[in-house]
């Protein structure tokens, strides 16, 4: 590439939005497209084999290794904060779980003014781009690019751990992805045949050998380029080299709700005080750029057990990772095909919720944060978290050098809502292990203690124990005209500027109600869509 090359599109971020957008722009062959990722390559083995997200979180080879600062809600503790750097992005390292969330995040959505993002508008995309096991039908499609896939390994604890919610009133439920996630029920993830199925495997890897497309990696974006209020192209930085691409039409961002609003802000879009803290000129003062971080807090109760077996004992002894290791080579299955967490459950936290307000992530291993090496005892994990915080945290630059990481501030249990929701949640939890199923393995409570049991004792609890579940959203928030914080349109223009549009899980205005993944690759097909439409129609690429 040479330093003045033009495409017709040039999107920033490689990621799970960046591949699906890649994909849907280059199908014609008449638009010329450039995908800047400032990762590497997915050509690590641990990119592919399911449980290598133990060994790729954490490790700068794959992981952005991000850190909040220190949050006042969790007693001051400052927290890693995972993002992918690959390309792939946070699909190549994730929970591999295939969750939409439920009907009612996306009819908030429309309610709140923004047409065309209802379920009923929704649900198409989602089942367009899907290869689903269970085939075609009212829910689910088959042939799309996203491979969605039964768990291949079962464990008696997780079994019991049903059998126990059942006891305790969650019903049992097949599938999750129908506009209701309420029960309990193995996960579907994102594999195939027991290897990951990322984003760039699914969606950019079969559009690579398209000469309209043009892939460069290593390449950390540090500005856009405007003239005057137009977007033009794209500065980045590649082997030691400042280099720039030119966008014919459109500059689409899709580095993630940590990255875009940074990029954002360094390229001039932002709070105009903010920016002029650090030196950058103003193209546009847009407030809401940064704001409105969302992000689902876990609380990761631990039972030490007896009796069974877990994840913990497996990785501990030689012999036994010896055989894991020849089931997955021979056959594709055991441990080695394990998401994160292979149990969940949707639930309330008290009956004041029309909807499942909690999410539990059923784990039969025990760390005490993702990197480390399990525990050396059996135990379990019932992770439980706030599908629908109403804490507000924001992203926002720590200077103006592209490479300097952004301050990045949850405002975790901030609000008396979240907190007591925190609260029952713990107690949820107890009282789901405390049921017949699970009491022939004597689950003892590790984290947070048995001896918390009041209200005050238990959120004190819950400010040691919580920690991000990686699913920031929110920081480039779609709205109507006159919403103070808006920073994209309902077409995920950029408001205030031409030719710019964010399309990645920044521009969700409410978090979804489960894991966040896939309802970005359904933002990223939807929005290919519109660009293409406003094209097709001639429409100025103008938002007010």
């Amino acid at each position: 590439m040479s330093a003045s090359d033009t495409f017709d599109y040039v999107i920033i971020g490689g990621g799970s939005a960046g591949c699906v957008l890649a994909n849907r722009l280059s199908k014609d062959p008449r638009n010329s497209v450039c995908l800047l990722e400032a990762g590497g390559k997915d050509n690590w083995i641990w990119f592919h084999i399911p449980v290598g997200y133990l060994f790729a979180i954490g490790n700068p080879r794959s992981d952005w290794m991000f850190k909040t600062e220190s949050e006042p809600g969790l007693n001051n503790r400052i927290l890693n904060y995972p993002r992918g750097k690959v390309l792939g992005g946070s699909s190549a390292i994730n929970a591999m779980i295939y969750m939409r969330g439920q009907r009612e995040d996306y009819d908030r959505w429309r309610q709140m003014g923004l047409e065309g993002w209802g379920w009923d508008d929704v649900k198409p995309i989602f089942r367009k781009h899907l290869d689903h096991y269970m085939g075609e039908g009212e829910h689910h499609g088959a042939g799309g690019e996203w491979r969605v896939e039964a768990p291949r390994v079962r464990w008696e604890l997780l079994d019991a751990f049903i059998e126990a919610a059942v006891e305790a009133g969650i019903p049992r439920v097949e599938d999750f992805n129908t506009g209701s996630n309420e029960g309990i029920s193995y996960f579907h993830v994102n594999q195939k045949n027991g290897r990951r199925w990322s984003a760039a495997r699914g969606f950019l890897k079969p559009a690579l050998s398209r000469p309209n497309l043009k892939v460069e990696t290593h390449a950390h974006a540090t500005r856009i380029l405007f003239e005057g209020k137009r977007a033009v192209g794209v500065e980045f930085r590649q082997h030691g080299q400042l280099r720039r691409v030119l966008a014919n039409q459109e500059v689409v961002l899709s580095a993630g709700a940590v990255a875009s609003p940074q990029l954002l802000q360094l390229s001039g879009i932002g709070d105009g005080s903010l920016l002029q803290q650090h030196g950058i000129d103003v193209v546009h003062h847009l407030p809401g750029v940064g704001e409105n971080l969302q992000d689902h807090l876990q609380l990761r109760p631990i039972y030490r057990v007896e009796g069974v077996r877990t994840l913990n004992e497996i990785y501990r002894s030689l012999v036994r990772r010896g055989h894991m290791a020849l089931e997955y080579a021979l056959f594709r299955r055991g441990p080695l095909t394990m998401a994160p967490s292979q149990l969940g459950a949707f639930t309330r936290s008290s009956p004041a919720y029309e909807t499942p307000n909690l999410q539990f992530h059923i784990q039969p291993l025990s760390l005490d944060k993702f990197g480390e090496d399990p525990h050396p005892f059996p135990a379990f994990t019932a992770s439980v978290c706030n599908l629908r915080p109403s804490s507000r945290g924001s992203v926002r630059l720590r200077g103006n050098e592209p490479a300097d990481p952004p301050t990045i501030r949850l405002n975790s249990l901030s609000t008396v809502e979240d907190q007591q929701v925190a609260v029952d949640a713990l107690r949820l939890v107890r009282r789901v292990v405390s049921m017949p199923s699970l009491q022939k393995y004597h689950p003892q409570e590790y984290k947070p203690g048995p001896d918390l049991t009041t209200d005050d004792e238990l959120l004190q609890g819950a400010r040691d124990i919580g920690t991000t579940i990686f699913h920031p959203v929110g920081t480039a928030k779609m709205g109507i005209d006159g919403d103070p914080l808006a920073v994209t349109d309902s077409r995920l223009r950029v408001r205030g500027v031409e030719g710019l549009r964010v399309i990645d899980a920044s521009v969700m205005p409410t978090i979804t109600s489960g894991n966040t993944n896939s309802p970005t690759l359904m933002i990223a097909d939807k929005g290919a869509a519109m660009i293409l439409e406003d094209r097709a129609g001639g429409r100025l690429l103008r938002s007010a």
